[in-house]
C-alpha cells in the first residue's frame, strides 16, 4: 500500500511539484546516506569515486566539474578519503600546484560494492513503479533539472 501523499504546507500549496521534489531528495538522500554508513563512506564520496573509478588521475578540477560540488566539500571529502586509504593526491608533473588523485588498491575494491550499493538503491527507489512508470521519471527528472540549471532567475523589478 503506498503512503499517503504528504499535504504541503499552505505556503507551498501553489508549488506541489516543487514540494513533492523536495521530499523525495530528502528521502533518497537518507536512504543513500545510510546505505553509505554501511561502507563507512559519507554522501558525495560515492560520486568522486565512482568518477576515479572511470578515469583515474584527475585533477581536483576535473573532479569539481564532474560531480558539481562546491570546493570546500570536494576538497574535505578528497582528504577524508585519503586518510581512509582510498585515494592519494599528488602535485601534477606539469604543475606542482595541480593536485592530481589517484585510487589506491582499496579504492578500487569500491568498484562492486558501489554498484551493488546503487543498484540497491534503485530497486529501493522504483519498487512501486513499473518499468514504463520508472522510464518515464527518469525522462521527467532530467527534463526538469535541464529547465532549472537552463534558465535565469527571475529578477524582481525595483521600484
Amino acid at each position: 500500500m503506498p503512503a499517503a501523499i504528504p499535504r504541503p504546507p499552505t505556503t507551498a500549496s501553489d508549488g506541489q511539484m516543487s514540494y513533492a521534489i523536495f521530499q523525495l531528495a530528502r528521502a533518497h538522500r537518507a536512504r543513500a546516506a545510510a546505505m553509505l554508513r554501511e561502507m563507512d563512506l559519507h554522501p558525495g564520496q560515492e560520486l568522486l569515486l565512482m568518477h576515479l573509478l572511470d578515469r583515474d588521475g584527475q585533477t581536483q578540477s576535473e573532479l569539481l566539474d564532474a560531480v558539481g560540488l562546491d570546493h570546500s566539500t570536494v576538497s574535505k571529502s578528497l582528504r577524508r578519503m585519503q586518510d581512509a586509504g582510498l585515494l592519494i593526491r599528488e602535485p601534477a608533473e606539469h604543475d606542482r600546484r595541480v593536485m592530481v588523485t589517484h585510487l589506491t588498491d582499496k579504492g578500487r575494491a569500491m568498484r562492486e560494492p558501489l554498484a551493488a550499493m546503487w543498484r540497491a538503491l534503485e530497486e529501493i527507489s522504483a519498487r512501486n513503479l513499473t518499468a514504463q512508470q520508472a522510464k518515464a521519471f527518469v525522462r521527467t527528472a532530467y527534463a526538469i533539472a535541464d529547465a532549472i540549471n537552463s534558465r535565469d532567475l527571475p529578477h524582481e523589478e525595483t521600484t
